[in-house]
């Protein structure tokens, strides 16, 4: 691993000349790609700078032991043993950063939220699910933009797509994607009686044009007359679209904007996400089975969580984690979920790699 650190050092360094270059400076796009390189090895550095600092300090302290002074020698033993703690914490830390990176993790990410099992209570909790990611987004300054939606009459969500944009918001919200079990009193129930509904989750990275390249014959655009809950009218005009990938039969409509362009330009950026979903998929597949339970699938027909409301109760059943806090956590702060979901994957690939 050091010897992998010391080239990781040396490309750090040259990447340091270039970016000092006038000569690379003429040319932005060179110079942002050197530069992104350059942001993204800083991390890996710091810590190896860091290792290289504690094992000389290490070493000196091991010198320490052969002095004829007892009160040094216990002062050196004492050195000894937090280094030893501090430079194998490291290790770990740098085994993490060296890990490949997913390519998607720094995009923005699409949020598509739909109620699953459980009719208008499944709607309903599609909505609070919905704010919560929204008040997670407005904690870290990630910017929601709602791409498509189906409201129910009652405030729930038959379907929700948003594009959330920020740095590693893909990255932070990567493993939310699964079947959300929801237990509580529905407001539609007047019995009191307990009910168990479903929400899907889907997370997609952004893809850019260059990603993915949609070739305007292979999609059929129709035009429709936008519509709200119960068949009201949300405009008079033809503006709503619905956009057929016909290779693959993906279908996304968006109805809302007043603008056909508007419209037809939201559907395509989601079409888009899609189709590089399903070619990541593809790679995924090609992939030996045992390894992809390694590393995680992400299988969005997965129950990946639980949220009892009478308990205050929130099961991840990925990791077996259970927290009493459901309340704070519908209020958007997930941390204490997402960390540990992050921290699980890294060491399920950590011992892939091995």
């Amino acid at each position: 691993m050091l010897d992998k650190l010391a080239e990781v050092e040396k490309r750090y360094l040259r990447l340091e000349e270039s970016l000092n270059d006038p000569e690379v400076h003429k040319n932005p796009q060179t110079y942002q790609k050197l530069a992104k390189e350059y942001a993204g090895l800083a991390p890996i550095i710091s810590k190896y700078r860091l290792y290289k600092y504690s094992a000389d300090q290490l070493a000196e302290n091991q010198e320490l032991l052969s002095d004829p002074d007892p009160q040094i020698q216990e002062l050196a033993k004492g050195e000894i043993e937090t280094l030893k703690d501090q430079l194998a914490l490291i290790e770990e830390e740098i085994r993490v950063l060296l890990l490949p990176k997913d390519p998607n993790d720094e995009k923005n990410t699409f949020l598509e939220i739909r109620a699953g099992t459980g009719g208008e209570e499944a709607a309903l909790f599609a909505a609070d699910l919905f704010r919560m990611y929204s008040k997670l987004a407005e904690a870290r300054h990630w910017k929601v933009e709602i791409m498509s939606e189906h409201p129910t009459g009652m405030g729930g969500f038959k379907e929700i797509i948003a594009l959330i944009e920020g740095k590693g918001a893909y990255s932070q919200l990567k493993y939310e994607s699964g079947v959300h079990r929801v237990q509580r009193v529905p407001a539609t129930e007047a019995q009191g009686r307990l009910h168990t509904s479903a929400v899907t989750v889907a997370v997609l990275p952004e893809a850019e044009e260059v990603d993915i390249v949609i070739d305007p014959e292979e999609i059929r655009v129709d035009v429709f007359r936008s519509s709200g809950p119960g068949g009201q009218s949300v405009n008079t005009t033809d503006s709503a679209i619905r956009v057929t990938h016909l290779p693959t039969g993906l279908v996304v409509s968006c109805q809302d904007e007043k603008s056909q362009h508007k419209n037809k330009a939201k559907a395509l950026k989601v079409l888009r996400a899609r189709l590089l979903d399903l070619k990541v998929k593809e790679q995924q597949e090609k992939i030996s089975e045992d390894r992809k339970s390694q590393v995680g699938s992400g299988d969005r027909s997965e129950r990946i969580r639980t949220y009892n409301f009478p308990q205050n109760r929130l099961t991840d059943h990925r990791i077996g984690l259970t927290l009493y806090q459901l309340d704070t956590i519908m209020e958007g702060n997930l941390a204490e979920v997402i960390n540990p979901l992050i921290t699980h994957y890294q060491a399920e690939q950590l011992k892939a790699e091995k």
